[in-house]
């Protein structure tokens, strides 16, 4: 209600008046009305700055409520002297960018129309701003890599790179202007390795191929065992020596020691030196023929050992008739030894002795001269371009055999021969194998000759030959049945000498009817 007592006013009746552009702003009231302006004032002056506090100011039908400062004060002030919005640089809230003003239109009272709102000054839009490129900072340590394409990377591109264009489509009917790629003609298909077999002939021997029983031993005396198989090899000059001796299938079954020895050696060394193979058989059906064996190739070998160096330039030089004599004269001795074995054990002679066949190999390359001798059973063949050649020298009849005695018995060679192998200080070969010339005792009746006829025979070997040296027991088979040679000839017709497994194989092919022990020398001339 009004101080003078009228009507109460309506809210919309003091709003009216409130937004009234006919109401002046500001100052004191011509009419007891109590405005908000009047109650603005007087808090302001209570207070006592009022020159700090936010003001509110009215343009046109509209008000800011926005707090100013005193700068905006003043250009409040310009504005109501005249001086329009034109006139000045836009404030940041009229910024196309900017935050927008908030205009509340006010109602106009229900008694009267709403008068037309003033048009507004037109205020001219600023043209846009380019934003200034930002530009990158260093990554700090911490941060993590930037992806693979970062928006504020001036030197990223996210455009991908053109794909190239694709190729023209080729008209199949065109030649090709390369000549077509040769294919290779396939490989040969390799030749079925043939299969190796453990026997020859139409049935297969009665015993079985492997050891099944051992010979019985002494406790006292097992220096006098003998092993089942024994292989060795070796190689100089031109030539490679494979030599293997092995219990036949009967000893084998039975359990009776290996009758054959084998002996493998050599003298000195270098060029000059002297290889020395030693094959013995002990007498069949004797005690103790494996010790009798033993005993011959041990020797025959320390006495072609204490004179090899004599053998040896001997046998490069191409003596033969010094060799056969020398070599006649060593043998014999060794069966002397035999002999007197033999009576030392109280055995007949024949019981104490065996076959011994040897050959004697010069370890220089410039000598392919290979001398054998020996005296009892036994083979000598020689394989030449895919063939067996039996060398076995001839015996003759034992009533043809005449000649002086042999020296080492306390006779001294006489005749016409006696010249060329005597020397001032005696018989050269005499001196050299370690025999004395002194008289042996006198013996009244005549030596008895040796079981066996010596044997001697010196060749010389050529290129791809292969000599083989064998006991009895391969001996023959190799004579006896054809097939055994063929097979043996087939797997060493290459020329290449077999490895040390591979020979004791073939050594070991067996024949129906031959179960005796075997033993083989092979020499593979390169």
């Amino acid at each position: 209600m009004s101080q003078q007592g009228d009507r109460p006013a309506t809210t919309d009746d003091w709003w009216g008046r409130l937004y009234d552009e006919s109401a002046r702003d500001t100052g004191p009231a011509g009419t007891p009305d109590d405005t908000i302006d009047d109650r603005f004032d007087s808090a302001a002056d209570t207070l006592g700055g009022g020159d700090d506090l936010p003001s509110t100011r009215t343009y046109g039908h509209a008000v800011d409520a926005i707090a100013v400062d005193d700068d905006e004060d003043d250009a409040g002030d310009d504005e109501d002297e005249g001086v329009g919005p034109a006139s000045r640089p836009p404030a940041w809230w009229e910024s196309p960018g900017g935050r927008p003003v908030t205009r509340t239109p006010a109602p106009a009272p229900e008694s009267e129309p709403a008068p037309a709102p003033a048009p507004e000054p037109s205020v001219p839009t600023p043209a846009p701003v380019a934003p200034a490129p930002l530009t990158p900072r260093p990554r700090a340590p911490w941060e993590p890599p930037p992806a693979a394409f970062d928006p504020t990377d001036p030197a990223a591109d996210p455009t991908p790179p053109p794909a190239p264009p694709p190729a023209a489509p080729r008209d199949p009917r065109a030649a090709d202007p390369r000549p077509p790629a040769p294919v290779p003609p396939p490989p040969p298909p390799a030749p079925a390795p043939a299969a190796r077999i453990s026997h020859v002939g139409d049935s297969p021997p009665t015993y079985e191929p492997e050891p099944t029983a051992l010979p019985a031993a002494d406790a006292e005396e097992l220096d006098q065992l003998v092993a089942d198989t024994v292989l060795d090899g070796a190689r100089y000059g031109t030539y490679t020596l494979r030599a293997a001796s092995l219990r036949g299938d009967s000893a084998r079954y039975r359990g009776e020691p290996r009758r054959d020895a084998l002996l493998t050696a050599r003298f000195g060394a270098g060029p000059g030196a002297l290889v020395l193979v030693a094959v013995a058989t002990g007498a069949r059906a004797t005690e103790g023929a494996h010790l009798s064996a033993a005993d011959a190739c041990r020797w025959i070998g320390g006495a072609v050992g204490r004179s090899h160096s004599r053998l040896a330039e001997d046998i490069r030089a191409g003596r033969r008739g010094d060799l056969k004599s020398g070599l006649h004269r060593l043998t014999d001795r060794t069966y002397g030894k035999l002999r007197a074995r033999a009576a030392e054990l109280g055995r007949d002679p024949e019981e104490y002795t065996a076959s011994l066949r040897c050959l004697l190999l010069s370890a220089d390359p410039d000598c392919r001269t290979r001398v054998f001798f020996g005296v009892g059973g036994g083979g000598l063949f020689r394989l030449r371009d895919g063939a067996w050649q039996d060398l076995e020298p001839l015996v003759p009849e034992p009533s043809a055999i005449r000649g002086a005695p042999v020296v080492g018995y306390g006779s001294v060679p006489t005749g016409a021969g006696a010249a060329t192998e005597q020397t001032p200080d005696g018989d050269r070969l005499t001196m050299d194998l370690e025999i004395t010339k002194a008289p042996g005792p006198l013996v009244e009746e005549p030596v008895p000759p040796p079981p066996e006829p010596f044997r001697f025979r010196a060749s010389v070997a050529r290129p791809g030959d292969t000599l083989v040296l064998t006991s009895v027991g391969l001996a023959e088979p190799l004579r006896g049945v054809p097939a055994l040679g063929d097979e043996l000839a087939a797997r060493w017709a290459d020329g290449e000498p077999p490895g040390l497994a591979t020979y004791l194989a073939d050594v070991a092919l067996r024949a129906k009817g031959y179960a005796d022990d075997r033993t083989a020398v092979g020499v593979w001339e390169a």
